[in-house]
């Protein structure tokens, strides 16, 4: 059963909780959360941040409606990007039928520009699943920090990296044993991903995540 408690902008919610905004109470992912055993403090005063999770990250959603929308989206990414928070800050970004084609212009605005981690997701029930396995993490540490392979191949992380174009399981695997983190494989260059997946592969990971776009929406 949720609860309600007064909290800080940088507040770290206690393993196995999340701090949701208000604004998520009656949404399919906090459903899905709950399902998966997670515990919900909501909160009206968490700032831009749509939650904070234990392991001392939070997450700002960007949905397929404000993509499509254009409903503001990017300027609440600079204030979040801007926030004086200790945290580490997560970006999902909803990529589906019908925002994929804005979904490029998206990525580079969030990882080139902004210089935060975006993590594509199919929609709520998918970010669930994630945020689930993050609050679930042993020690209450950041999976997407660790220099440890045995917690990098969790599910949801490798199937998080078998999303970029031209990766496989089995390269996703060589890459998070490569990589300590989903933030190092975002800026590293063709040249350092080369020995890992092969020159073809490379760029192609590499245009993934810093290919700038020929047109602005």
């Amino acid at each position: 059963m949720e609860t309600k408690a007064p909290v800080l902008l940088n507040a770290v919610p206690p393993y196995g909780h999340v701090i949701a905004s208000e604004k998520w109470r009656n949404t399919s992912l906090i459903q899905s959360l709950k399902g998966g055993g997670v515990k919900i403090l909501f909160e009206t005063e968490l700032g831009v941040a749509d939650f904070h999770l234990p392991n001392k990250s939070c997450i700002l959603y960007v949905s397929e409606c404000d993509i499509i929308a254009a409903n503001s989206y990017k300027r609440k990414l600079v204030r979040y990007r801007n926030a004086n928070s200790s945290f580490q800050q997560l970006v999902l970004v909803e990529n589906t039928r019908l925002s994929e084609q804005y979904f490029s212009a998206v990525q580079k605005f969030v990882v080139f520009d902004l210089g935060l981690t975006l993590l594509p997701v199919s929609g709520q029930t998918e970010a669930s699943q994630l945020i689930t396995q993050m609050v679930h993490g042993n020690r209450r540490e950041n999976p997407f920090r660790r220099t440890s392979s045995s917690r990098l191949l969790d599910p949801a992380v490798l199937t998080l990296v078998q999303q970029v174009p031209g990766v496989g399981r089995v390269k996703a695997l060589a890459l998070l044993q490569r990589f300590s983190s989903i933030q190092q494989l975002c800026n590293a260059a063709p040249v350092e991903l080369e020995p890992v997946v092969g020159q073809a592969a490379a760029q192609q990971i590499h245009s993934f995540f810093h290919k700038p776009t020929a047109a602005r929406t």
